[in-house]
């Protein structure tokens, strides 16, 4: 049926409940996906079940808010779960590349690296105060003293021996020598060399059973020695043991039911014995031994290190589970990275300079990230499905991850990997990886898909006002009265290009209402009003609408040709849609047809030229499917009919324009003008029904500004598909002019309803004896196409009659 729109059609007027943000000022930012119910239980299931390969994948265009709301809608989630455990790496003192992993309850973490912190401050205090009492250096006296006395008795005894043989014992920087004597005094080389052979064999016999028993009695000195320093070292650790065991033990005592800070607390207490010399005060160098005093504060540090606890991830603070948000997932960023420092010219790193990264604070939770940018950073995508697949993570250099030579480094022990993943990103994305990644179905099974429209009821009204209203609230805008809040919803349909629904894509809705919050505040005013959010909108579309204006000054100074009134055979106007980035309108093109003889059928010139995209160029051949449908019945198709944009500099594309360059063609064959005070849009198929398109109110806008650039006559107006009446959503002087008569909109549901409004003449249905009526404008294109058959048919028979004499 035709169906001439009225100005209450045109606009949807929302039932707000009376109330805006001012009588709603109590109400709480909402934690749930408003209006995704779908998304909400996908979520919901892939939250809740345990098994594993049970991540999610988040699926929606940008701009909907999916990272916002899934954070939300996780964070209600966390806190009904189990806290997370704390992680810790500490010195492995049986070998330091590879760092040890602790575990331990939320909160413990910290208490295990101040405990340590606070065990080595002490040690560090007192060790020296008790090597230096006297009750210790008493007792150290005592076995020096007794090592002193051992050692002069044995050189006694040795001494002895050689004066009685004629010997004495001399000491040199290469140990001690047997020389023989004479009258006290040591022979020389010459005095020596001077003696009788039979004496100087004697001598030399002589020296070397000296030279034996003073070997012997140099190995019981080491013996002695070491017995002594032994006793010594028994003697410091006995010392250190006292001040190390009692503080050692009350920390054993309070992580007893914890096994690998217990093995670790002994290790350390171990280690502290075998090297109590290091908690020591620094004593001067003598003739090589102990350290220089004037070390920087650093390298003093240095040896201490390997007692620290190394705080990977401390989660004590949480409510529950974790919800990190990665929004730069790169290898580093998300797998930690083992930093390193310079020392004296050379790269040193130990377990404490191991950093966490967003999948080890996220353990035990949830890790939320962007698809998009962990497929576009190196190394990520495949380290985060081997960390998936082997239900650890391994802490590793990015080179060494891609087979690089590296220096040498620390491989820190694995951790455990108990972790939800998040993926958000587009459609595309999805359907791209699920086709092509044999594992992407295996680790993410579950797929939430993000919808950009919901039914526009009274529950989801009143979700968005309080949506609205948690926005001001949280950005402290100023709020919004029930007209403001009505005029905003109307944004929010328009943008769903649907009366019956809302668009989900808050971004833009919360940027209008921050836009509107400004200008409320520039007119003083106490909320934001419907007059607000219309200047909002104005402003928004003045700072990009330049293009669009120039387009508009170029056609009202006849540079491009659209006509908006009269009648003109074979000329329509049809309806286009530009996108510059953020902003979209309505472009009007003048569409011609021309007819004549051929086989042609209809003939797209956009496509000849490879100005025309697939989907226009198939649009193109559904006319010609019509037009046998219809009229070469009972003949041939005898036409050639070429369309084209006139003045059209870009690409065309889309099948919106089918029913327009429809309308030409029959306006060409039938003869009877169009009345360009219209604009057309709208799809075809093979049987003249005419379908929905998109962007109907940009299209219907762009050539109502047109109309009103060149004045408004109230002839001019849109003709549209009638399944497009509900995504009417227009500004308010269009609809003005619609009130006032001053502008027309027509929806239309066949071809024939439509060449009717735009010619004024009627379609004609075919009788029962197979014929148009007479006069009509089926009719008079019937009459036309056997007309162009006959032609073709002559001009064939001529054809033929000419190769014939040719032949003779």
């Amino acid at each position: 049926m035709i169906h001439k729109l009225t100005p209450k059609e045109l606009r949807r007027i929302y039932d707000s409940t009376g109330f805006g943000c001012e009588t709603t000022a109590d109400v709480k930012p909402l934690r749930e996906i408003i209006g995704q119910e779908r998304a909400s239980r996908a979520l919901r299931f892939g939250l809740e079940i345990e098994s594993v390969g049970f991540n999610m994948y988040v699926s929606g265009p940008p701009g909907i808010g999916k990272m916002t709301a899934v954070e939300a809608f996780l964070e209600d989630m966390a806190k009904q779960k189990d806290h997370a455990e704390d992680w810790c790496y500490v010195h492995n003192f049986d070998d330091p590349y590879q760092p040890t992993m602790i575990r331990l309850p939320a909160g413990m973490g910290t208490e295990l690296q101040q405990d340590m912190k606070r065990l080595i401050e002490n040690i560090r205090r007192e060790v020296p105060q008790a090597f230096e009492s006297e009750e210790y250096n008493s007792k150290r006296e005592e076995i020096l003293k007794a090592l002193n006395q051992g050692r002069e008795g044995l050189f006694e005894k040795l001494q002895v021996r050689a004066t009685q043989a004629g010997f004495a014992l001399q000491p040199t920087p290469a140990g001690v020598l047997v020389v023989p004597v004479k009258e006290n005094k040591p022979l020389t080389d010459e005095e020596f060399q001077a003696l009788p052979e039979q004496e100087r064999e004697r001598l030399k016999k002589g020296r070397d059973e000296l030279q034996s028993e003073l070997n012997t009695t140099l190995k019981q000195l080491r013996v002695i020695e070491k017995s002594f320093q032994q006793q010594l070292k028994e003697l410091d650790q006995l010392v250190a043991l006292y001040l190390v065991g009692s503080s050692i033990h009350e920390l054993l005592d309070k992580y007893e039911k914890m096994p690998e800070v217990v093995a670790f607390l002994q290790a350390a207490q171990n280690q502290i014995l075998e090297n109590i010399d290091s908690f020591r005060p620094a004593q001067p160098q003598q003739d090589g031994q102990g350290q220089p005093p004037d070390q920087p504060p650093w390298v003093r540090e240095l040896p201490f290190r390997k007692y620290h606890v190394n705080l990977l991830v401390d989660h004590g603070e949480l409510p529950g589970a974790p919800v990190v948000l990665e929004h730069n997932p790169t290898y580093n960023n998300l797998f930690g990275r083992i930093e390193k420092e310079t020392q004296f010219g050379t790269l040193y790193t130990d377990h404490t300079m191991i950093r966490a990264g967003s999948i080890h604070r996220a353990n035990g939770g949830y890790l939320v990230m962007p698809i998009l940018d962990v497929l576009q950073n190196l190394m990520t995508w495949e380290s985060l499905k081997r960390a998936l697949k082997s239900g650890e993570v391994q802490i590793e250099e990015i080179s060494e991850r891609m087979g690089y030579a590296a220096t040498k480094s620390l491989r820190p022990e694995p951790i455990p990997l108990d972790v939800k993943v998040v993926l958000v990103g587009r459609p595309d994305l999805y359907y791209s990886l699920h086709s092509n990644d044999e594992e992407f179905p295996e680790l993410f099974k579950v797929k939430a898909d993000f919808d950009t429209r919901m039914e526009s009821n009274q529950e989801n009204i009143l979700k968005y006002t309080s949506f609205l209203c948690s926005l001001c609230q949280k950005e402290r805008l100023q709020h919004l009265d029930s007209s403001a809040i009505a005029k905003t919803l109307e944004y929010a349909a328009r943008l769903a290009e649907d009366q019956e629904k809302l668009s989900t894509a808050f971004g833009p809705v919360a940027d209008l209402v921050r836009e509107a919050s400004f200008w409320a505040r520039e007119s003083k005013s106490k909320y934001i009003e419907a007059s607000h959010i219309g200047k909002a909108l104005g402003e928004k579309v003045y700072r990009a609408n330049l293009v669009e204006k120039r387009i508009q000054e170029m056609i009202a100074e006849k540079t491009l040709l659209i006509d908006t009134e009269g009648a003109r055979v074979g000329q329509i106007n049809g309806l286009a849609v530009l996108s510059l980035g953020d902003y979209a309108f309505g472009k009007p093109s003048r569409i011609t047809v021309s007819i004549s003889p051929g086989r042609d059928g209809v003939l797209d010139i956009e496509r000849e030229v490879q100005m025309g995209g697939k989907i226009h160029s198939k649009g193109v051949m559904i006319l010609t499917g019509y037009l046998r449908e219809k009229f070469a019945q009972d003949k041939p198709l005898s036409l050639s009919a070429r369309l084209v944009f006139e003045q059209s500099y870009e690409g065309v594309d889309g099948d919106s324009a089918s029913s327009t360059e429809l309308y030409a063609i029959l306006s060409a064959l039938s003869g009877k003008p169009i009345k360009q005070s219209f604009a057309v849009t709208g799809s075809v198929n093979q049987h003249g029904e005419v379908q929905a398109i998109g962007g109907v109110n940009h299209k219907i806008e762009g050539f109502f500004d047109i109309c009103k650039a060149k004045g408004l006559t109230g002839e001019q107006g849109v003709m549209i598909p009638a399944s497009n009446m509900k995504s009417l959503m227009l500004r308010e002087d269009v609809i003005e002019a619609v009130r006032k008569k001053k502008f027309q909109i027509w929806s239309v549901s066949t071809i024939d309803e439509g060449i009717e409004v735009l010619t004024g003449v009627a379609a004609g249905k075919r009788g029962k004896d197979g014929k148009f009526p007479k006069g009509s404008v089926n009719g008079l294109v019937n009459e036309r196409l056997l007309k162009l058959n006959e032609l073709m048919q002559g001009m064939n028979n001529n054809k033929k009659k000419t190769k014939k004499k040719k032949s003779k």
